[in-house]
């Protein structure tokens, strides 16, 4: 059987639903359903400590593995423990030079530079900051020496990342999870469906407040119970609104009385590269978008023709919003182009392709 690393430098809490959870889990299940006997490295120190030696001593006694591929942690390599004190500074990184002097290649998918935004300075005290921002790029300096292809979840990001990178850069967004999805269409009345986080970065109080102009208008929010609570506010004149606190498989039934889904968050300078987990659960469930120009999300919408991408404006969302409830029928088009691409972005396809970058 062929043989890899997969390597992430945390504690994955499989309770947790955010996409720095789900992700590294989606990736190992789909390099073993490509065929691959896949030896792990996860965990707090003392975890991966243990799994390091033991693929050391695989190593010595002749096993061979394709590559190596590695997600990173929303935080610093060095700080991952719950105390966030770098206690094994050089684990990680000695593991990669072990790995490249015996001729393994390293991809790894750089998850998050959310710490280069002036947003990050000003919720982090001074001192914490500074501190966190010295082992960020220390992980930059060291992918430089060890990494033969560096993953992002859009090419666009790569411009925001402080690297001198001169390898290969390649998106390798989330990916499709196939559902089984019955198109339960409610007469003439439009049905909207967000799911994510809320707040400053997901503003969705335009779509809101548009939506609730008209009569038969429902927009499903579904959000965590405690975001809502610091949001719900800026919503209270937004009757189309209903609320929901879901998560796995309680959201099958909220998406199948949902028709369009929703990407319509204020613009952000982190919108021109972010391509979250969320755009691909649309995709699961066969619910066009509705996207914003000039956003890595509406670039993805626009190229592939399932969804509708327009400005941020509101005149411009009344309008599309008054074309949908006359011409239905785009949006059993929009369904068809999403069935056409799911095969090309479920997480084998993506395992696939680390493979193909990797085993060159």
């Amino acid at each position: 059987m062929k043989k890899m690393i997969f390597h992430i430098p945390m504690k994955i809490d499989i309770n947790l639903h955010s996409g720095s959870q789900i992700r590294p889990q989606k990736m190992i299940q789909a390099f073993k359903n490509i065929g691959y006997d896949v030896d792990i490295v996860m965990g707090y120190v003392k975890e991966r400590k243990q799994q390091i030696k033991q693929i050391k001593q695989n190593i010595k006694d002749g096993i061979k593995y394709d590559f190596l591929y590695s997600e990173s942690s929303t935080m610093p390599t060095a700080l991952t423990e719950k105390h966030h004190l770098p206690v094994a500074p050089f684990l990680d990184f000695n593991f990669f030079r072990f790995c490249k002097d015996n001729g393994i290649r390293i991809g790894l998918f750089y998850r998050d530079v959310y710490w280069v935004f002036e947003e990050y300075k000003k919720e982090v005290p001074f001192f914490k900051r500074k501190f966190a921002e010295f082992f960020y790029r220390n992980d930059l300096k060291n992918y430089t020496k060890y990494l033969d292809v560096f993953y992002l979840p859009s090419k666009q990001m790569f411009e925001y990342v402080p690297i001198n990178f001169s390898k290969k850069v390649i998106a390798l967004p989330p990916a499709v999870e196939e559902k089984e999805s019955l198109q339960n269409r409610n007469g003439d009345n439009l049905r909207f469906i967000y799911v994510g986080g809320i707040g400053d970065l997901y503003n969705l109080r335009l779509f809101s407040q548009v939506t609730s102009k008209f009569e038969k208008i429902q927009f499903n929010l579904c959000t965590r119970k405690n975001e809502w609570e610091k949001s719900k506010e800026k919503y209270t004149d937004c009757s189309s609104v209903t609320v929901h606190h879901k998560n796995g498989d309680e959201l099958f039934m909220l998406y199948e009385n949902s028709d369009i889904s929703i990407y319509f968050v204020k613009p952000h300078e982190l919108w021109s590269f972010a391509v979250g987990i969320k755009l691909f659960e649309y995709i699961s469930y066969k619910k066009p978008i509705i996207a914003v120009k000039n956003t890595a999300v509406g670039e993805f919408v626009e190229k592939y023709n399932i969804g509708w991408v327009i400005n941020y404006d509101e005149s411009e969302l009344e309008n599309l919003i008054i074309n949908l409830q006359n011409n239905p029928f785009q949006i059993d088009e929009k369904i068809k182009n999403i069935e056409k691409i799911i095969l090309k972005h479920t997480w084998e396809a993506r395992a696939l392709q680390v493979q193909e970058d990797l085993t060159i």
